[in-house]
């Protein structure tokens, strides 16, 4: 009997979990936040007098809840761009592939970080 051969390992699976829930978060949520902050809030018209206002954002930022919606919609737009430019520039032999990784995935986990150190600086 020969002996088994042990499988190499990846961590790829936790990118590729990352992107994928970015990307679905990005296309349900994307565009109505987009139409939210970019359209209907500096123009005024659809919504409630007192939506603009700053209170009321940072009440939503100092809840937990909405603390942890702020940091799942903010880090993982980030990953799953990350994964998109990573595969990019990596089709696109762009440079060595740790540093490709890096450029990304770190700015990615940066970002995640930095977010996280936010919202706990805000406070509750």
């Amino acid at each position: 009997m020969s002996e088994a051969v042990p499988v190499k390992r990846s961590i790829s699976p936790i990118f590729w979990l990352l992107f994928g829930a970015g990307g679905m978060l990005s296309a349900l949520f994307g565009p109505a936040l987009i139409l939210i902050t970019d359209v209907l809030g500096p123009t005024g018209t659809g919504l409630p007098a007192d939506f603009e206002s700053y209170d009321h954002a940072l009440a939503f930022a100092r809840n937990p809840l909405g603390k942890l919606v702020l940091l799942a919609v903010i880090s993982l737009f980030f990953w799953h761009g990350a994964e998109r430019i990573y595969l990019t520039l990596k089709d696109m032999k762009a440079g060595p592939l740790p540093v490709l990784k890096l450029a990304t995935y770190g700015v990615a986990a940066a970002v995640t970080l930095v977010t996280f150190l936010l919202l706990l600086a805000i406070g509750f």
